[in-house]
């Protein structure tokens, strides 16, 4: 569902077929509620038009001035108009039909105009509200991780090696604590090919290892830690996988938009907007300019791999199917 769509049934622009698809969306309980939130920003931002929405008198004359002004453009370029003697009652009736017409041009251009001038404000408030979602997820995320990691000494870490070794193992593994609900959806970005299929679900560790070597594994395994990737963690020199801790370090990165597929941004937000959790809990909002600062790549460790860190300050985000 695009936002046009949604601007246009707010203004009652759309037709039947396309009205009854929007509230079909809205009453759906899986991507509904995401659209009802976002319906009721636009309601309140297109809210000051109501002082408008009454009839407003044309000014004195303007239909007769109008008529001058087409004839005289008309002119100026060889086609005069020449209209036609009117019996008394037509002609009465005629104007009465142009002042009409008149009447919905000028409301028509009224209504555009206050649509550019609205629209921004429009925009502005619905990317308000993604990006407040998206810091919730986070910080919703950031609370179970911590829970994890108090109970646990370390945050969720995947093995060292093998099929389960993988950066979105994370999910699954809070999902199998209950500290994760499956299917909430908080693992998904507004928007992304993930939330529109509606049926996106995070495994528990018990169905990602009765699924190995089974064809849907790939699948499991793509999807499993939604549109965030999550710390690869480092190996020590001896090239084990150590475990991932909790130094609440403000600077070290621990949950991200996950990588595309060039291991340099990621695509969740098409303005180029990436939301990082960092490992003492707090989240920020950085351009596509700004995640990789001071010679640490977000996306790839010291060697330009999208591999565990070499050491504990080379913090690396993995997308789902990473492995460390």
């Amino acid at each position: 569902m695009s936002e046009e769509e949604l601007v246009g049934y707010c203004l009652g622009a759309l037709d039947d077929g396309e009205a009854k698809r929007v509230e079909a969306t809205l009453a759906d309980p899986v991507e509904g509620e995401r659209l009802r939130r976002d319906l009721e920003v636009i309601r309140r931002a297109i809210a000051p038009l109501a002082a408008d929405r009454g009839p407003h008198a044309p000014p004195v004359g303007l239909a007769d001035r109008t008529i001058a002004f087409v004839y005289a453009q008309s002119a100026q370029e060889g086609a005069v108009i020449r209209p036609a003697p009117l019996a008394e009652s037509e002609a009465s009736w005629n104007g009465s039909s142009s002042r009409r017409w008149l009447d919905r041009v000028i409301i028509a251009a009224s209504a555009l105009a206050a649509s550019i001038l609205l629209m921004p404000l429009m925009l502005d408030g619905i990317s308000d509200a993604r990006d407040r979602r998206a810091q919730r997820n986070l910080q919703s995320l950031a609370r179970s991780l911590q829970g994890y990691a108090e109970s646990h000494r370390s945050y969720p870490t995947p093995p060292g090696e093998g099929p389960l070794s993988r950066a979105g193992l994370y999910a699954p593994t809070l999902v199998s604590e209950h500290r994760l609900v499956a299917d909430d959806g908080i693992v998904l970005s507004y928007d992304s090919a993930l939330a529109r299929r509606g049926t996106h679900r995070v495994p528990s560790l018990e169905e990602l290892r009765a699924a190995i070597n089974m064809p849907r594994f790939d699948e499991m395994i793509q999807t499993m830690g939604g549109d965030y990737g999550y710390t690869l963690g480092y190996r020590n020199a001896a090239k084990e996988l150590q475990p991932i801790g909790n130094g609440r370090r403000r600077h070290h990165p621990i949950l991200a938009d996950a990588p595309d597929e060039t291991g340099e941004r990621s695509d969740n937000h098409p303005d180029g907007r990436h939301y990082v959790l960092f490992e003492d809990g707090h989240v920020e909002r950085l351009s596509s300019d700004g995640i990789h600062l001071d010679d640490d790549h977000l996306y790839r460790n010291h060697d330009g791999e999208i591999r565990a860190g070499k050491d504990d300050e080379d913090a690396v985000i993995g997308d789902s199917h990473h492995q460390p």
